[in-house]
């Protein structure tokens, strides 16, 4: 019996620990600076800049990366959404996926209509799936022979600027 209360308390304290990595904030979305970035006013006023989890779009100096901001502008600018935050990336910008009754998900959005890459590193499976037969079907980015992903780009665009000392 006493190792059933312990398994119990040790199963209790991870679902706790779970529960609380995986926050969500709620708010308006009030701009969208790039395809799979946006900012968040919560009820108390303070805003936030999230990425979408799990996916890159171009950047706005790519082909596509106007269009996948117009698409995103489209589908949550103004609207108020929850989000359930899924980390931070090395900046420390909260990285996020939209979720709700009836919430289109705008990852899958975007990455069906061949405007998004999925994760650099560790893509999530669902996402990749999604992203290789937009890929297979040459739409959006994919119509380009080789696309450069937006890694690569921002890579490049670092080196290429000054150095100063």
């Amino acid at each position: 019996m006493k190792m059933k209360n312990i398994l119990i308390f040790v199963v209790t304290m991870l679902a706790s620990l779970v529960s609380f990595s995986q926050q969500l904030m709620t708010g308006k979305v009030i701009a969208v600076t790039d395809g799979n970035t946006f900012e968040l006013r919560t009820p108390d006023n303070d805003t936030y800049k999230i990425l979408l989890f799990g996916i890159d779009c171009p950047e706005l100096g790519q082909d596509f990366g106007d269009v996948a901001k117009l698409k995103l502008e489209k589908m949550i600018l103004n609207q108020t959404v929850a989000v359930e935050i899924r980390g931070k990336d090395r900046w420390g910008n909260r990285l996020g996926v939209i979720v709700g009754d009836g919430a289109t998900d705008p990852r899958m959005v975007l990455l069906e209509a061949g405007l998004a890459w999925t994760a650099e590193r560790e893509p999530a499976q669902e996402l990749e799936a999604i992203r290789e037969q937009a890929r297979n079907e040459k739409k959006g980015l994919w119509s380009q022979q080789d696309p450069t992903p937006p890694w690569t780009y921002r890579r490049q665009q670092t080196m290429t600027q000054l150095k100063t000392s």
